[in-house]
């Protein structure tokens, strides 16, 4: 709760920094105050939690981990927006503001034991990415994708609330024990209401977490908001939205997995197979990236749907490797587009030449992303394949992997434009604060992939 009650208080602090022209300040403050509540979320560590605060909230090993991994990538997003914001607005402090305001509510939905502070926490994130998906209020493209966002939010929203209400209306609790405890005691008279509550709640989570058939948002609004905001978005938030997911799933609907099982290999296998295709045909590196994130969801959505003891380990690992390889991918592509002007993948032609340490660490980034061994991606991979597998679901390890393969062609057209087209171009300036979190972030991503069992044993 305490790193909560900081993240809360922390934006006030920065807008009252902003009133006061108090810019320098900001970015020090924020990672500060950060940095104090990753120290709390840690000291939370323990092995037998119990729910507080008349059983609203749970600070068990789960939401610890996804809390620590949401906050160190905000903590590198935010590093990386240094000079960045200026760029779009005089009122910096806002962004920031608004930014660890949509993390508090991430904070709640990873650690939530009753329904309604789940639907809280969604509310609170989802108000704040709003007005960050449009914050820059003369570029049609922002608020375009602040409209369609709003409007594809509510309308998910609409059925995660009617699906609760049909869960409590047949359960008569909000409480996770209490959902579990009835739908243990009757197996054989579940109310039909209940499966329609379930149904409803896929719906909604899906439409939060980019998922398809309910994903045609995401590349508009990707593409749309300002770069920063589309990394939040695709990692800080996906994650958090999985980590709900799985949390309701698993300690709620675990008895009846065989009912709402086949629909969510539907929805896998669609999510796999669109976000893939699709990334083929784009030419701009950041709507690949967003098509990309499709894809990913649906790999993440493999925890889910093979549901076992090891679910939450395994969405953890992949989602560490996934956030950590997306903050190169946005990093670089903030770079090239400052000096070239375009997102194109002829953007990047030639960069080898000239900025070789941005090179090597976009090169490590796709890597990962493609799930190519020595790589973080390649761990997650193997644990969701893993899980899959443990669940005699060979099918659908094979259509993960023809997915996989077409995700190396997407990936390595980056590389390539790299290392084998030639451009004239000149060197892209690097500040050393975006050495430090590219740097950083390559890392990590090639130690967890030599050392798996740095993060794999932590849940």
């Amino acid at each position: 709760m305490t790193s909560i009650i900081i993240i809360s208080i922390l934006p006030i602090v920065l807008l009252y920094l902003g009133l006061y022209k108090a810019q320098k300040a900001l970015l020090p403050v924020a990672v500060l105050g950060l940095l104090a509540a990753l120290v709390t979320s840690v000291m939370q560590w323990k092995t037998n939690a119990v729910p507080e605060f008349n059983g609203m909230l749970l600070y068990d090993n789960f939401s610890v981990a996804f809390s620590v991994i949401s906050i160190i990538t905000t903590i590198l997003i935010l590093l990386l927006s240094k000079g960045y914001f200026e760029r779009i607005s005089n009122h910096i402090a806002e962004y920031y503001a608004i930014i660890l305001f949509s993390l508090a509510g991430i904070l709640v939905m990873v650690s939530y034991h009753n329904i309604t502070m789940l639907f809280i926490g969604i509310e609170i994130m989802s108000v704040s990415l709003y007005i960050l998906a449009g914050i820059r209020k003369n570029d049609f493209a922002s608020n375009e994708a602040a409209l369609k966002y709003f409007l594809m939010g509510a309308f998910s929203t609409g059925f995660l609330l009617f699906g609760i209400a049909l869960i409590y209306g047949s359960t008569g609790t909000f409480d996770l024990d209490g959902i579990r405890d009835w739908v243990l005691m009757s197996p054989r008279k579940i109310d039909p209401m209940f499966y329609t509550g379930i149904m409803l709640i896929i719906v909604g989570l899906c439409f939060k977490v980019g998922a398809a058939p309910f994903h045609f948002w995401t590349p508009d609004v990707y593409e749309g908001a300002p770069s920063l905001i589309t990394l939040f978005m695709s990692t800080v938030v996906k994650v958090a939205g999985f980590a709900a997911f799985l949390r309701l799933f698993s300690a709620c609907f675990l008895p009846i997995a065989q009912f709402w099982t086949p629909v969510l290999l539907v929805i896998t296998t669609l999510t796999l197979f669109i976000g893939n295709i699709t990334a083929l045909y784009q030419q701009s590196f950041k709507r690949m990236l967003a098509f990309s994130s499709i894809s990913h969801a649906g790999y993440l959505l493999f925890a889910i749907v093979a549901i076992g003891a090891g679910s939450a380990n395994s969405i953890f690992v992949y989602a560490t490797a996934y956030s950590i390889a997306s903050v190169i991918a946005f990093g670089a592509l903030i770079l090239v587009r400052q000096q070239s002007g375009t997102d194109n993948f002829e953007g990047f032609n030639g960069l080898a030449a000239r900025n070789p340490f941005l090179a090597l660490v976009l090169t490590i980034s796709m890597l990962s992303l493609a799930g190519i061994p020595l790589t973080a991606g390649f761990i997650g991979k193997f644990y969701m394949f893993s899980g899959a597998l443990s669940q005699y679901r060979v099918w659908l390890v094979v259509v993960a992997i023809v997915n996989a393969i077409i995700s190396i062609f997407y990936y390595f057209r980056v590389i390539i434009a790299m290392y084998f087209r030639s451009a004239e171009r000149e060197q892209v300036e690097i500040p050393a604060y975006y050495k430090l979190v590219l740097g950083f972030s390559a890392l990590v991503t090639i130690v967890i992939g030599v050392y798996p069992a740095i993060v794999s044993g932590l849940i």
